[in-house]
């Protein structure tokens, strides 16, 4: 009876020892599998993991029982950047549509004014990947091979004026341009002069109209050498002598970005 009683005892001690080893194993599975589903291993968060892991064999919490949530001290560089990067572009994408939409909302604002009071030969309205684009016919504005507003003309810049101090974030370029024509008169000596001239006389009248921050402005003459048409033919003179009013964006759209 007392040899049965002996037997069983060692028995019972000899399997005692395969309870720590798998303790050992699953620990050092879990480690391996940490470690392997991570990313990018940083030396913070292997630091973070030894330590759970010494707790765990030291009777302390297990690395398993910690809670769920990461701080933000847990979040490795690149995560950081990669999550203001995001923002970053998403922001960017807002802009771009904002401004889409304001450039929109103008153009269909002048178009009425356009078909009202019948103005489709002399005005067009055109919006592009970087701006909005007035383009004004230069015999609406001025008398041939003359550079002062024609008094009907101002009407036309009171209503442009209006609508460009509703959006008060965009800079304002006016751009004069003539054909090939040579001009040699008292009062210019090329179509440089007479472009530029145009283009500064009209920008004044569009900051006569309202009260605008004329550090949003510039006036620039181009001459003959932007053409929008040929210069061999009468009507394609008459298109390239213009006066456009671009409202820039702050933004360029990007494929890349924005689909």
């Amino acid at each position: 009876m007392k040899k049965h009683k002996k037997e069983h005892h060692e028995e019972h001690m000899d399997e005692a020892w395969l309870l720590p080893y798998a303790d050992l194993l699953t620990l050092l599975l879990a480690l391996f599998i940490i470690l392997f589903a991570s990313s990018q291993v940083d030396e913070k968060r292997y630091a973070q993991v030894m330590q759970g892991l010494n707790s765990a064999f030291n009777g302390g919490v297990s690395v398993f029982e910690e809670s769920d949530t990461i701080s933000l001290d847990e979040v490795s560089a690149n995560d950081i950047k990669k999550l203001k990067e995001s923002e970053q572009e998403q922001k960017l994408k807002d802009l771009i549509n904002k401004e889409k939409q304001d450039m929109e909302a103008i153009k269909r604002k002048l178009d009425v004014f356009i078909m009202e009071n019948g103005l489709t030969l002399q005005l067009q309205t055109n919006v592009t990947n970087d701006m909005l684009k007035i383009t004004i016919q230069d015999y609406a504005l001025f008398d041939s091979g003359m550079a002062v507003v024609k008094p009907e003309a101002q009407k036309l810049a009171s209503v442009i004026s209006d609508m460009l101090s509703m959006y008060p974030d965009y800079k304002v370029e006016v751009a004069g341009h003539t054909d090939n024509i040579p001009i040699n008169t008292n009062e210019f000596d090329s179509n440089w002069d007479l472009s530029s001239r145009r283009s500064l006389n009209f920008m004044k009248y569009l900051l006569k109209a309202n009260s605008i921050n004329q550090a949003r402005f510039r006036s620039i003459g181009y001459g003959e050498f932007q053409p929008i048409d040929t210069n061999e033919t009468f009507e394609g003179r008459a298109k390239n002598r213009r006066v456009d009013v671009n409202i820039i964006r702050n933004t360029i759209e990007v494929k890349s970005i924005v689909p």
